[in-house]
């Protein structure tokens, strides 16, 4: 029988329409790379979802995330993914968490009932707590690195992230992960040389990072990256096939 998932059996094989339809993911920020993760994720046929992020869609986010377009400005990341999710699939179970991850709310998640996290947060704060919760529940993650002001997608490749280098995210998350001896931990990162940041307005800009937003009508003035369409994209759809291949390699 023909179903939406019968051309992706053809390559990953028998049985694994209905392996990849038990599994729960996590998915914290829902931006450029996390917006194209849950996309593929969803397409691949995961059978439930966790979807973490705190922001509502502006227009800065429209040259390079999958929720955003102008008919979505203003509504929230976790509502316009759920739905993006359920029109792909509508068997999936979506839960959403819309809030900030971090010290203060991180009592609310239960590591322990996901197959999988995937880590698109911007804040190294928040991804080191993310990391040491999975550690302790022995859940598998994979983390998202710099993706800001990189031109060339090419360029991305997985390791642990005591191999990695150039990335200045990777540089801090790399020296806070063996100080707090949570490795090892599987990365995406790239060693292009991200590019010099152009200021474009002198204007202050909200703070309305992924996981990492200002509260509700503070502004802060801080050095926003530039980023491309085809850069945080790649970087998201490379994630999701690793959790694909994670889940799939796990029933050999």
């Amino acid at each position: 029988m023909v179903t939406q998932f019968s051309r992706s059996e053809l390559v990953l094989g028998i049985g694994s329409t209905s392996l990849l339809a038990s599994k729960r993911v996590a998915v914290f920020g829902l931006g450029g790379v996390g917006s194209f993760a849950v996309e593929a994720l969803a397409r691949s046929g995961i059978g439930s979802f966790l979807l973490v992020d705190s922001d509502a869609i502006c227009l800065s986010n429209v040259n390079r995330q999958l929720f955003a377009t102008h008919s979505t400005l203003g509504r929230r990341k976790t509502e316009v993914a759920r739905d993006r999710v359920l029109d792909i699939n509508p068997a999936a179970r979506v839960e959403l968490y819309t809030g900030i991850f971090g010290t203060d709310t991180v009592g609310d998640f239960d590591f322990g009932s996901f197959d999988y996290a995937v880590d698109c947060i911007d804040t190294v704060t928040s991804k080191l707590l993310l990391v040491e919760r999975c550690k302790a529940a022995g859940t598998p993650l994979i983390a998202s690195m710099g993706t800001g002001n990189k031109r060339d997608p090419s360029r991305f490749e997985f390791a642990d992230i005591s191999e990695t280098s150039v990335c200045p995210l990777a540089r801090v998350m790399r020296h806070e992960v063996k100080k707090r001896g949570l490795g090892p931990l599987r990365v995406l990162y790239s060693r292009e040389e991200p590019v010099s940041a152009r200021e474009t307005s002198p204007r202050a800009e909200m703070a309305g990072s992924a996981e990492g937003g200002a509260s509700a009508g503070s502004v802060t003035k801080r050095v926003v990256p530039g980023s491309l369409p085809f850069v945080p994209s790649v970087a998201g759809l490379l994630i999701a096939g690793e959790v694909v291949r994670t889940l799939l390699d796990a029933r050999k």
